[in-house]
């Protein structure tokens, strides 16, 4: 389904809302603004299998521009807003993209790519005028408003996060079929698994340009819900968000749930919380106690899913399944789980080693890096990827992440998982947040590094490391506590919750090499 279809019997319901605005569009407004510039682009001269970039905050118009490219069988790229314009260009770039529609609130960045991307054809803005770029609004005035008779499905081009390097491309194959005909995966494992529908109020606290918010966003408009978008994650905003919309389903990254178990009780308590029926949870591994903590105030509404912008395959656990088997991210519920040595060896349960997702139909490569690709499949198995995490399998078939591949210190020749470090302190109240790096260490090749923002009121120092480091001690093995603990104003994190470890481990190895 599309939006569309929805619009034919109900145009007046809501497809989106910004949560601290109010603004809305409806499904009448959606199908025709998108098909409006649907007809823009092309009378610009694009076809099927053409890509549309996107560079916008959270926005309304996001999604007129996302079912545009759809329905014309072109691929959507949304961009990471908070890129440099050089990272921002090289997507551009990259991806081939011959229209950028930017948001006015990102103008500066706008203009400052103008001359960076040869590419582009066509440049629009909304939401008020950006120099060197269409008026959006004028652009679907003038555009008809009839639909094409030949709508074939497109799909997003998504780059990775780019955590542990240049953000990486991923360009799936167009699907044979028209846009009003079924058969999208993730629209039926949203509506079987957590019960979306045209009844559904998806709550999207994240940047809509990530992954999961943009596909999960659009599923619901395939099905028919309401998304509500927040502007920006406020941890007393999303509370009040489901309240006053009354939110059924909603999804989050454990970096949000943090935060919100960090609000006064009587903050917590404050909100009516009744409607919220489904709590979806995935992007980076949640602590066993975060999790607990947040079962224990929610109930036991919280679903977590494992996956990556590269679809290669995905496992799922319920609240009461993971009340068994604290730290589980499930079994596979698309794909087969291999967990493998280096050489591509698999392994017996309880050894840890890279997770691999295996399908036959598994079709995957990474924009314009064969090397990049070829790293990231299996050396023996030809329908066998991984994004580079690394974890094992309970005798049940039952996944347990413990790192990723990149981020492991081998200290004294022995394995660390910096996540299982993290975990231990990410509730300390006198914490905002936490990364675990090895450092390089003349003696034992790495050591174990916390650096930490501080809790406000907190003053950073040695007594506040003494209390760390003997809290970390009480809850793991010694061999694993950080050896030292910097600390910092703020961690380099994604939006959408990834610590960028990547740039945090640049520091400590530049410093090492002046030394």
């Amino acid at each position: 389904m599309y939006p569309g279809a929805h619009a034919a019997i109900d145009p007046h319901r809501d497809a989106v809302i910004m949560a601290e605005s109010g603004a809305r569009l409806t499904y009448g407004e959606l199908e025709d603004r998108s098909v409006r510039l649907a007809n823009v682009l092309r009378e610009a001269g694009l076809g099927s299998g053409d890509v549309v970039a996107l560079l916008t905050d959270n926005s309304i118009h996001a999604y007129e521009v996302y079912w545009a490219a759809v329905r014309s069988g072109m691929y959507l790229t949304a961009v990471n807003n908070h890129l440099t314009p050089a990272e921002i260009a090289y997507i551009v770039n990259d991806s081939g993209a011959a229209v950028l529609v930017v948001s006015a609130a990102l103008s500066g960045m706008a203009q400052e790519l103008r001359t960076e991307i040869p590419g582009v054809r066509t440049r629009l803005a909304y939401g008020g005028p950006v120099e060197g770029y269409e008026v959006y609004e004028s652009a679907l005035a003038d555009a008809s408003a009839e639909s094409s008779v030949d709508q074939p499905r497109g799909s997003d081009l998504l780059y990775s996060s780019g955590t542990t390097g240049r953000p990486k491309g991923i360009k799936p194959a167009l699907p044979d079929r028209q846009v009003d005909e079924p058969g999208d995966r993730l629209v039926q494992v949203l509506e079987a698994m957590y019960g979306f529908g045209p009844e559904t109020v998806y709550l999207s606290p994240a940047p809509v340009y990530h992954a999961a918010p943009l596909r999960y966003g659009a599923s619901t408009h395939a099905l028919g819900g309401t998304v509500v978008m927040m502007e920006r994650f406020d941890p007393e905003g999303a509370l009040r968000a489901i309240e006053r919309y009354r939110v059924t389903h909603s999804q989050w990254v454990p970096t949000m749930f943090v935060r919100m178990l960090k609000l006064p009780e009587q903050v917590r308590a404050r909100y009516d919380l009744s409607g919220h029926r489904v709590a979806v949870h995935a992007a980076a591994p949640c602590p066993v106690d975060v999790k607990r903590a947040m079962i224990d105030w929610w109930g036991p509404i919280l679903y977590e899913y494992y996956a990556s912008t590269e679809n290669l395959g995905m496992t799922f656990i319920d609240s009461r399944q993971w009340l068994d088997k604290p730290g589980s991210v499930g079994r596979a519920a698309l794909g087969t789980l291999r967990i493998c040595d280096d050489e591509g060896r698999e392994l017996p349960a309880g050894q840890v080693g890279t997770v691999y997702f295996e399908r036959a139909d598994l079709e995957f490569e990474y924009l314009g890096a064969p090397e990049k690709t070829k790293t990231a499949m299996h050396p023996q198995r030809p329908h066998c990827a991984t994004v580079g995490d690394v974890g094992y399998l309970d005798d049940d078939g039952d996944l347990f992440l413990t790192d990723r591949k990149a981020f492991m210190i081998i200290s004294g020749g022995v394995n660390i998982y910096p996540q299982e470090v993290e975990d231990a302190l990410a509730l300390h109240p006198s914490i905002v947040d936490v990364a675990v790096i090895g450092v390089p260490d003349a003696e034992m090749g790495e050591s174990v590094k916390a650096v930490v923002q501080p809790a406000p009121g907190e003053q950073p120092g040695p007594e506040l490391e003494r209390r760390l480091l003997e809290s970390v001690r009480e809850r793991i093995a010694h061999y694993k506590a950080p050896r030292s603990v910097d600390f910092v104003e703020e961690l380099p994190r994604t939006p959408t919750g990834k610590l960028v470890k990547g740039k945090l481990k640049a520091r400590y190895t530049a410093t090492a090499s002046k030394s």
